[in-house]
């Protein structure tokens, strides 16, 4: 897996061990269970105190994930949200332990701030562990009849981008959500993000 590790995706491979457990019909949208707890390392007696972080001193931290061969020109897809903002996918790539990767920028081409609270769905349980985030996202696939919500752990944590501030004017995000692998012959998804147009993936790997 060539995605560089940030403390998400510490929990990658445990949550794909779930996948199947995503996996609902359209027809069946709602919470969607969890996957295997997050495995943690134990830190070393000698090691010296770190540094306080941003989480420990109150602040919101962006927790994002930049794929180390994700090309930024690479425009797969566009989906257009509300006052002036611009989704643009440049990958979506399965990997080898069962789960899709998708990543992208967020553009605020508008005049005015954009609240980035309802990218993270309705889902209750979901939207308490994951504020500001990109946890509302979903993948469809179409000949499968199935929708794929983002993974999570047992504490509803997604892998997806969360802590994202207000997106000013002429600024931009990356963001990058994982879901449940559809079968090998389902290549293409139609994927959606709250607030957006849903737009057509296709899948590579």
């Amino acid at each position: 897996m060539s995605i560089r590790r940030t403390t998400t995706t510490r929990r990658f491979a445990l949550a794909v061990a779930v996948t199947a457990a995503f996996a609902l019909g359209l027809t069946g949208c709602g919470d969607d269970g969890g996957a295997e707890p997050r495995s943690e390392s134990t830190p070393e007696p000698s090691a010296p105190a770190s540094s306080p972080t941003a989480e420990d001193k109150g602040e919101q931290q962006v927790d994002t994930v930049a794929g180390e061969n994700v090309d930024p020109n690479a425009r797969l897809a566009e989906a257009r949200g509300l006052d002036g903002l611009t989704l643009v996918i440049n990958q979506v790539k399965r990997d080898s332990g069962g789960f899709v990767t998708v990543q992208g920028v967020i553009k605020n081409e508008g005049a005015q701030s954009a609240n980035t609270t309802a990218w993270a769905g309705s889902e209750s349980a979901l939207l308490a562990a994951n504020p500001n985030s990109v946890a509302g996202a979903t993948l469809v696939d179409k000949v499968g009849k199935k929708r794929y919500y983002i993974l999570r752990d047992t504490e509803s944590r997604c892998l997806c981008t969360t802590g994202i501030p207000p997106l000013l004017a002429g600024k931009t995000t990356s963001v990058f959500m994982q879901f449940p692998a559809p079968p090998a012959g389902s290549t293409e998804v139609d994927f959606t993000l709250p607030t957006f147009a849903t737009t057509s993936l296709k899948i590579s790997g």
